[in-house]
C-alpha cells in the first residue's frame, strides 16, 4: 500500500519528462520574447503562490512552498529548452523539474514517520533517479544520431568529389557544385 502512495510521483515525473522530451514546444525555438514572458509569468505565478502559503504554517507550508517552486521550475525550465532547442537545454529541463518534484516528495515525506518516511523518501530518489536516466539517455541518444547523420553526410561528400576528380575544366567545377549542395 505504502508503494501506491508514491507512484503519482513517479508517474508525475515520467510525464514531466515525456512532455520535455516529445512535445513540439508551445514557443518557437529562439523566440526571446517567448522566453522572456514566460520568465516573468513564472515569476508573477510563482510569487503569488508563494504568498498564498504565508497563511499555511509547518509541513503544509513547506508542502506549498515546494509545490509554487516546482511550477515555477516547469514553466522556467520548459521555456529555456524550447528557447534554445539543444538536446542538453531538453536534459537539463528535465533533471531540473525532477530535482523539483524531488524536493516537493521528500516534503509531502515529512508528514510520514519511521520506515514509512524512509520508504516514502527512497522511493521519491528513485523515481528523481530513473527520470534522469532516462533524460541522460534520451540526450546521449540524440547526440548520436545527429554525430552519425554529420559522418554519413562527410563519407557521401567524399565519394561525390573523388567521382569529381576524373572530370576537368567546366565539368569537374559543375560536378563539385552539385556534389556540395546535394551534401549539404
Amino acid at each position: 500500500m505504502k508503494t501506491f502512495q508514491t507512484r503519482p510521483v513517479s508517474r508525475a515525473l515520467i510525464a514531466v519528462f515525456g512532455a520535455l522530451a516529445f512535445a513540439a514546444g508551445a514557443h518557437a525555438a529562439g523566440d526571446k520574447t517567448a522566453y522572456d514572458q514566460t520568465k516573468t509569468t513564472a515569476k508573477t505565478t510563482y510569487d503569488a503562490a508563494n504568498k498564498k502559503c504565508d497563511a499555511l504554517a509547518d509541513n503544509a507550508k513547506d508542502v506549498c512552498q515546494a509545490e509554487a517552486k516546482l511550477e515555477r521550475k516547469k514553466s522556467e525550465s520548459m521555456a529555456e529548452a524550447d528557447y534554445k532547442n539543444t538536446p542538453k537545454a531538453r536534459y537539463d529541463a528535465a533533471t531540473d523539474v525532477a530535482d523539483a518534484e524531488y524536493e516537493l516528495a521528500k516534503e509531502r515525506c515529512d508528514d510520514k514517520s519511521g520506515n514509512d518516511k524512509d520508504v516514502c523518501v527512497k522511493e521519491a530518489k528513485a523515481a528523481r533517479d530513473k527520470v534522469k536516466a532516462d533524460a541522460k539517455a534520451q540526450r546521449d541518444t540524440r547526440k548520436a544520431k545527429n554525430e552519425a547523420t554529420e559522418e554519413k553526410r562527410e563519407a557521401s561528400r567524399d565519394v561525390a568529389e573523388e567521382k569529381c576528380d576524373a572530370l576537368t575544366g567546366d565539368a569537374k567545377t559543375a560536378c563539385n557544385n552539385q556534389a556540395k549542395a546535394k551534401n549539404k
